[in-house]
């Protein structure tokens, strides 16, 4: 039995012990941990009192703590299995959210997996198989954008470009191009979001020097999100799946963080209209209750594997909890409650309030610039301070003692809320950011 203990004890027991992701543990000196004791709805209960989760908990809590309908499909599922070897064996409850994806995505054959790094490693894993299979073994490289993020394993930091991440690793890298004249956009009624020949020209010298060696091209659709919240135009990605399309180049797109409606479509690929050959699921797919990811795949690709296992066409990419059967409920009941709540409209409502909240706060605080949004996103990047090296940081540390979790990325602010907050959350939000950012000023000066 765990013996109750005081919030300052916990915190010391845990620093001794817990490396916390994404972190540097001495900055916990200064700052210790939140101690959370019940998170509900948009909101964590903890020893600093109630906290709106303006993030999602890493963008994943689509639908919100706690929802009751998730909880319940998983505990209904603990009554009969949490989990068997998905190599060998099938449910209905598999098969249905198969079917749903399928429908969802636009592509029949789902793989499972169990978080997004994995999903988007065994998409480039297939990308390059099926090249191999074709006898096209000369194209074993891949194309992504500039300030892309795809994961933290050898094989997505290799198509990531963002060096904080990347950086101790390069000598491991895979092959990798990245696009530079990515057209970025401040929201869809920008000019460039439905036109943007001029970047595309630029774009179009770039690959047709490297086409011959690559198997694949990755994406963020439309949201680049570990860079910052950078948004970019429609009509680019339309013209890149076109290119793709043409030149027997797969497209992969990395929904991790854009699909089930966080951009107010089910997919951000959806708003350029497109067919991706390989899309990665996770996150909000099981609104962040269970590890879950999957990767829905091309009829033309899965018939590419189809045959004797003994002629090593067999995709021999394992998981261990692929298909977990409590992540596999969780799932069915996000898209069902998600289907039967219209969570894309909200999500589209939600955004637009969001933008008008963060416009007031810049033109109050002369202290964001460049607002840029799409669907139930917002971000803008904080401006016009002289003396503080780590701005986003220290605003993240003010806001939290007022009441909000924030993670500013670098000196990006954004907010990326459940798809189910309400309007006087937001207000909420937006009174402590901009007092945060008050705040923070007059430390500046």
């Amino acid at each position: 039995m765990i013996p109750m203990t005081n919030n300052e004890q916990l915190i010391q027991r845990a620093l001794n012990h817990v490396w916390h992701p994404a972190s540097q543990m001495k900055d916990f000196a200064a700052y210790p941990p939140l101690v959370v004791n019940l998170a509900r709805g948009s909101y964590l209960y903890t020893n600093r009192g109630p906290i709106i989760d303006a993030i999602s908990s890493w963008w994943c809590k689509s639908l919100g703590h706690g929802d009751t309908r998730i909880i319940s499909a998983i505990q209904a599922q603990l009554t009969k299995f949490e989990h068997i070897i998905g190599a060998n064996t099938t449910n209905a409850h598999i098969v249905a959210l198969a079917e749903m994806l399928a429908e969802i995505t636009g592509n029949q054959h789902v793989f499972f997996a169990s978080d997004g790094s994995s999903a988007v490693e065994i998409a480039m894993k297939i990308a390059l198989q099926a090249a191999v299979i074709q006898g096209s073994t000369e194209r074993n490289q891949f194309i992504a954008l500039k300030n892309s993020y795809h994961g933290e394993t050898l094989g997505t930091l290799a198509v990531s470009d963002l060096n904080r991440y990347k950086q101790p690793f390069a000598a491991l890298n895979l092959n990798c191009h990245f696009l530079q004249n990515v057209p970025y956009v401040n929201g869809t009624n920008d000019p460039l979001w439905s036109s943007c020949e001029t970047a595309w020209e630029d774009t179009l010298l770039e690959l047709e020097k490297i086409k011959e060696k690559v198997c694949a091209i990755l994406v963020e659709p439309i949201v680049q999100g570990a860079a910052g919240m950078l948004c970019y135009s429609s009509d680019f990605l339309a013209r890149l799946a076109k290119w793709a399309k043409l030149n027997n180049i797969y497209l992969i797109a990395d929904e991790i963080m854009t699909g089930f409606c966080r951009t107010g479509q089910w997919l951000a690929a959806h708003h350029a209209d497109i067919q991706p050959d390989l899309i990665c699921l996770s996150k909000g797919l099981t609104s962040g209750t269970m590890p879950l990811s999957c990767v829905t795949i091309s009829h033309e690709i899965y018939e590419l594997f189809y045959d004797e296992f003994e002629h090593n066409k067999a995709f021999l990419h394992s998981n261990t909890y692929s298909g977990h059967a409590l992540g596999v409920r969780a799932a069915l009941a996000t898209i069902q409650t998600m289907r039967s709540e219209n969570i894309n409209h909200k999500s589209q409502k939600l955004g637009a309030y969001m933008r008008q909240c963060f416009t007031e706060i810049a033109t109050q605080t002369d202290k964001i610039q460049n607002i840029r949004s799409i669907g139930a996103i917002v971000a803008g990047d904080l401006v016009n301070f002289s003396s503080t090296p780590r701005i986003g940081y220290e605003l993240q540390q003010i806001a939290l003692a007022k009441g909000a979790l924030l993670r500013p990325i670098g000196n990006t602010i954004y907010w990326l809320p459940p798809l189910t907050t309400d309007n006087q959350t937001i207000d909420k939000l937006a009174q402590i950011t901009m007092e945060s950012i008050k705040q923070l000023g007059n430390y500046d000066k």
